[in-house]
């Protein structure tokens, strides 16, 4: 519960910070945040470093926290936070509702190539679904994921018209904490032209990746295919030793 309790105040910092809620680009100081949010010093301590590894707020030491302009100056999309990597989180946009498209559902015996990524043995089965992204009705991503039975042998297609990993995390007690992702660009599909309305001299960007619980057990393989117009993703690198 104490892990939940300083993401959640994290999720919302950020999205006060999102929308200019904070006067002079400085927050309260942390005993402050903490007596507001209810929360005890050590949880608060934990959110507003994981908002500085993001490079959304920096400390200056004697002065206080700061909010990163160049964090509202070039917001992404995009936003993987590692902690809850969903991509319902992780695409978030203030004053844009999402939802989400089942286009496909189904039982299929692993492949050679997902069985190794999913540390399976050739013959076990896995979730292999499709679902269609939309941010106030246009659709921007296609998502093509394979999940093992034996993690959620319970999964349901409803399940999925929503965020799959807010369901494990609150159902199950279980976090998807890390992921190797290759992000790259391509042309479209004549399935991308239809589903995301591009014409076919318009790209797509491809992100391909495996998706890991806290435990380090590989959760899923996805196959993301985003809009041309909808793919900015920024990280922030800390030269701390």
């Amino acid at each position: 519960m104490a892990d939940y309790v300083y993401r959640s105040v994290m999720h919302d910092i950020k999205e006060k910070i999102l929308n200019n809620e904070f006067e002079g680009m400085r927050l309260p100081d942390e005993r402050s945040l903490a007596e507001q949010y209810q929360v005890s010093r050590s949880s608060m301590k934990r959110a507003l470093e994981l908002l500085a590894q993001q490079g959304i707020v920096f400390k200056k030491r004697g002065s206080g926290t700061f909010i990163n302009p160049l964090y509202l100056k070039n917001q992404a999309l995009f936003r993987y936070e590692g902690s809850n990597l969903g991509l319902t989180d992780s695409f978030r946009v203030p004053g844009k509702k999402q939802r989400i498209e089942l286009l496909d559902f189904q039982v299929i015996k692993a492949s050679s190539e997902i069985a190794q990524d999913l540390f399976l043995n050739e013959n076990d089965f896995v979730y292999k679904f499709k679902r269609l992204r939309l941010l106030d009705e246009q659709p921007f991503l296609i998502e093509t994921g394979y999940l093992p039975i034996k993690i959620m042998p319970e999964l349901k297609p409803e399940i999925l018209k929503s965020s799959l990993f807010n369901f494990l995390e609150d159902e199950q007690n279980k976090t998807v904490t890390k992921s190797f992702l290759n992000i790259t660009v391509e042309p479209s599909s004549e399935e991308d032209q239809e589903k995301m309305k591009l014409k076919p001299v318009e790209p797509v960007g491809v992100m391909e990746g495996i998706f890991f619980l806290d435990d380090g057990t590989p959760f899923e393989v996805s196959n993301m295919r985003v809009h041309y117009s909808y793919m900015r993703f920024n990280t922030f690198v800390n030269l701390n030793r």
